[in-house]
């Protein structure tokens, strides 16, 4: 028998989200998890992405099954937009299955996709594969990392996860499993690098629990918190702090129903009662009112942006209200995240962060948690993955001091880890696409790239009616929004210049359109600059009559 072992990241390397990794046994396809990413300063034509799949989804009569380490956006996000070119198997936990069928539901895709729910801890096999969960701690119910056996070797693909003696909603990380993993060898470690310069341990979730319980019992007024809506464990310590303080709490915003739905149906949330609706909290006192809400990354369409512009329907806040992050920035949105934070501090909120008081921990890694593993698991080989570049970096050199053989590789590269030395063998076609309504769009496509150049210089339309003979008829008619007010006189002006510059073409060319409108966008174009200085799209609805 011929054929290899091999791992390949067509997202997730390099950069925060977009996670979907692909492990390769003796021609084989196994895909781990599935995530999306948000667009921010770099892509700001773009609200959500997705990893480019195409690779995979033309090989997906290989592939074997999807499997979900745990229901983060940046890990199961994606499933909706791209399951239907890939149409496999999902295999996930109990928490990840309840999430993501409200997902596809949503979708319209629920009938058609198969999800195999395994409990906590469960071995399988699908294919080639040998697959086993082992649970871990993380700031969602029910992060598992996953072992994967193959007749080359055995490889641990960790996911997100952290050492939390007390994780509050669920057990702590097993150990003890991975010990044993360890034992029994481990060829490969695909590990998180999220906090791989960070010195020391993460922290508990258990004392953001105490902190949150002192700060909301001394607040007065109303007191917003905003965290990730999967974020159960810190969901359940606001609801408790406030019942101790004597308050009810309203859930605000989609996204965290769902996973409350979720979280219940799972059988986390047993000792909080029903969370208020938002019609509900309008009607409570200020003083005895918590909101829990989406918006911690600073989204534009979250309940805590629209509540920092004062436009929800719902509630407002100001002097003496009090708003918390509890939740650390992700790279890229800290201009959001500030810019409603200064809005509330602006109407007089008293805005508590991370920074100031113990209110958020990460779930991820630090150094020594990091060490920790890699003693129990004793991996031959390291890939650093999650993260930014300098993250895996320093990741890769903490392995190697610790006595494994460490690759930092691209989304794309082909890691063959199994037989023989490891070499990137190959490169597979990776990318982004931008989720554009029901379309999937390649975020270097010409669509997105005209959309990026309207928003930095502007699109001008430019309409103009001419005869038979290309002769205007009128006067055209330039709209340039974005570009000009509405009170100066530059739209008139450049539609004097085109009326002119078409009125000196020669005759053959005004009786062929194409040529014409090309000419008549050729004039707009040099008005424009000799105006502005700008390049902005330039559109030409040409009537003939």
């Amino acid at each position: 028998m011929t054929g290899d072992l091999a791992f390949i990241p067509l997202g997730g390397t390099g950069e925060i989200g977009l996670n979907l990794n692909v492990y390769r046994c003796d021609g084989q396809l196994l895909a781990v998890d599935c995530g999306l990413g948000f667009g921010g300063p770099e892509h700001p034509e773009v609200d959500v992405m997705v990893p480019d799949a195409t690779w995979l989804a033309a090989r997906r009569d290989k592939l074997a099954a999807l499997v979900i380490t745990h229901a983060h956006e940046d890990h199961v996000g994606a499933v909706a937009h791209l399951w239907p070119g890939l149409r496999c198997p999902i295999h996930a936990g109990p928490f990840v299955s309840a999430v993501l069928r409200r997902k596809l539901g949503e979708a319209g895709l629920l009938s058609q996709v198969e999800i195999i729910t395994h409990p906590l801890g469960a071995r399988w096999t699908v294919g080639n594969f040998d697959l086993e969960f082992l649970r871990v701690a993380h700031s969602v119910p029910e992060a598992q990392a996953l072992a994967i056996r193959t007749r080359h070797g055995t490889v641990m693909h960790t996911g997100d996860w952290k050492l939390d003696p007390n994780p509050l909603t669920g057990p702590p990380t097993d150990e003890a499993a991975f010990a044993r993993l360890g034992e029994e060898g481990v060829l490969a470690m695909v590990c998180d690098s999220t906090n791989a310069l960070v010195e020391g341990h993460s922290g508990s979730e258990a004392e953001v629990r105490r902190n949150l319980a002192a700060l909301i019992r001394k607040l007065k007024g109303r007191v917003a918190v905003t965290c990730f809506s999967t974020n159960i464990a810190r969901i359940e310590s606001v609801a408790l702090a406030a019942r101790a303080a004597g308050r009810d709490v309203a859930l605000f915003g989609r996204s965290l129903r769902n996973a409350e739905a979720a979280a219940r149906e799972c059988g986390y949330l047993k000792e909080v009662p029903s969370f208020l609706s938002e019609d509900e909290a309008s009607d409570v006192p200020d003083s005895r009112l918590v909101v829990v809400c989406t918006g911690s990354q600073g989204e534009p369409r979250s309940a805590m942006a629209k509540i920092a512009a004062d436009t929800h329907p719902h509630i407002s806040l100001g002097e003496g209200d009090t708003v918390i992050f509890s939740s650390r920035m992700i790279p890229g949105n800290e201009r959001a995240i500030l810019r409603i934070q200064d809005e509330l501090s602006r109407a007089g909120v008293d805005v508590m962060t991370a920074d100031d008081h113990m209110v958020h921990v990460s779930g991820h890694p630090a150094r020594d948690e990091l060490k920790r593993l890699y003693q129990l698991v004793k991996p031959k080989i390291a890939v650093p993955v999650h993260g930014e570049w300098r993250h895996m970096n320093e990741h890769a050199n903490l392995a190697e001091s610790l006595g494994a053989e460490a690759y930092v590789i691209e989304d794309g590269d082909v890691l063959r880890l199994g037989p023989g030395r490891p070499d990137v063998v190959e490169a597979v076609p990776v990318g982004k696409l931008a989720v554009d309504g029901d379309r999937l769009l390649p975020l270097d496509g010409d669509v997105l790239a005209a959309r990026k150049k309207m928003l930095f210089n502007g699109v001008v339309i430019a309409s103009l009616a001419v005869d038979g003979a290309g002769r205007v008829v009128g006067t055209p008619l330039v709209s340039a929004p974005g570009l000009f007010d509405g009170t100066g006189d530059e739209p008139a002006q450049i539609a004097a210049d085109l009326a002119r510059a078409v009125g000196e073409l020669p005759a053959p060319m005004k009786r062929e359109d194409g040529v014409l409108r090309e000419a008549a966008r050729t004039a707009v174009r040099r008005s424009l600059g000799r105006r502005l200085r700008k390049r902005p799209n330039v559109e030409v609805h040409l009537l003939r009559v």
